[in-house]
């Protein structure tokens, strides 16, 4: 077996809704894997599965922009081309592009001047094209940085 190296740390943002049903943003990292043989060759794997997943791909316009809204279901958001930003309620902005993901679990906030969830849209003037894998299961609350 090929010498590994350090064991991968991938950062991610978590999207998440605290004990008051404000969403906020923390900075995450995938760090569970296991240097394992695949076929012929090592590498590093990080098994991140809970229940059934749907994997599903968008491609936001140029210009696309929503309202404030909540996640869907609990789901991993892959920028695959393009860009585009992800406020949280507490006001914290962060941009995605390719390579930069996040978490999005913000079910269940509170509307707070008008502001439930997060407010999203399209950065730049090239589409947004994104692998979306949403969970079927209840969103966790108050737990940032669930997924190691």
């Amino acid at each position: 077996m090929t010498e590994p190296g350090p064991k991968p740390t991938i950062p991610y943002k978590h999207l998440y809704v605290d004990a008051d049903g404000i969403s906020h943003f923390a900075d995450a990292a995938l760090t569970e894997f296991e240097f394992k043989s695949l076929t012929s060759s090592e590498q590093w794997l990080g098994y991140k599965h809970e229940s059934r997943m749907v994997v599903q791909f968008a491609v936001l316009p140029p210009g696309w922009v929503a309202d404030w809204h909540e996640n869907p279901k609990p789901q991993w958001i892959i920028p695959l081309s393009g860009a585009w930003y992800v406020e949280a309620m507490d006001g914290t902005r962060h941009e995605f592009g390719p390579g930069a993901f996040h978490f999005g679990e913000d079910q269940n906030c509170r509307t707070v001047d008008g502001r439930t969830g997060h407010l999203s849209g399209t950065v730049g003037d090239t589409p947004c094209v994104q692998m979306i894998v949403q969970y079927e299961e209840q969103p966790t609350v108050d737990e940032p940085g669930r997924f190691r």
